[in-house]
């Protein structure tokens, strides 16, 4: 009997399928990534709708007023370190805490940090979410939230103008963000926004979450549609000029610097 030989495979078939597999991959590698984009835009979007349900029982609870503002804070007035997670840490994420009894709803899943934290006052040196340093990923608007002068602070210092801002008082809550992600993909594109050329990184690939005045929320995706959002209780667009501009010491001109 005769001993067969097995047949090897020769080298152009095997850079033949070499090379199928790399198209395979190449067609399949940008399907994962953009289904994996889209399950993190569905979780931030699944979060900011709680934020939005929470911070609405706390308005509630509170006689119609929005919680406090705070927003970047890593010190006391006394220099105390503050990062999120330490006892005295102030945010707004804190005072609705009770409402979702979840602390990781604040993080953005997408939360990729940015050059801020770095900083050695208002940053957190070492960590590398805006969740781990200040306790949200997401902004909180200053000109939706009530400031208590010696007690609301941004960027550690302390704000010396009370204004208690009330449900009644949003002229279009449907359409008012109260809260938005922290990096939106355009804010990397135009320098109106002030996160360029040093403080922006990119967390989403198309949008980002917002937060309205009545509680609901929807992911943005374009800039366009940014803008035309009422940010301001009184029913100004984000994109709009400030006509105060010059005195009120907005840098941005619009009402995007007076009331995100």
């Amino acid at each position: 009997m005769s001993k067969t030989t097995p047949r090897a495979f020769t080298l152009i078939e095997l850079l033949v399928v070499i090379a199928i597999i790399a198209i395979l991959a190449a067609i399949l590698f940008p399907v994962f990534a953009q289904a994996r984009e889209q399950a993190r835009a569905a979780a931030c979007t699944s979060n900011t709708r709680q934020i939005g349900m929470a911070t609405m029982m706390y308005v509630q609870d509170y006689d119609e007023t929005m919680p406090i503002f705070y927003a970047y804070n890593t010190k006391t007035p006394t220099g105390e370190r503050a990062w999120a997670g330490d006892p005295p840490h102030k945010g707004i994420e804190v005072l609705v805490m009770p409402y979702v009894k979840n602390q990781q709803i604040f993080r953005c899943p997408n939360d990729n940090g940015g050059a801020g934290l770095n900083d050695p006052d208002y940053g957190c040196p070492s960590v590398a979410t805006y969740h781990a340093c200040y306790g949200s990923s997401y902004r909180f608007n200053r000109g939706s939230f009530s400031t208590i002068a010696q007690e609301s602070s941004q960027n550690n210092f302390l704000y010396d103008t009370n204004r208690l801002i009330r449900q009644s008082m949003f002229a279009l809550p449907a359409e008012t963000r109260i809260m938005r992600d922290e990096m939106l993909p355009w804010f990397g594109v135009f320098d109106k926004y002030g996160y360029l050329p040093t403080w922006y990184t990119r967390w989403h690939v198309r949008g980002g979450g917002i937060v309205y005045a009545d509680g609901h929320s929807k992911f943005a995706v374009s800039n366009g549609d940014f803008d035309k959002q009422v940010v301001c209780v009184d029913g100004g667009r984000s994109d709009d000029a400030d006509p105060n501009a010059s005195t009120d010491g907005n840098a941005y001109g619009t009402n995007y610097g007076i009331c995100d």
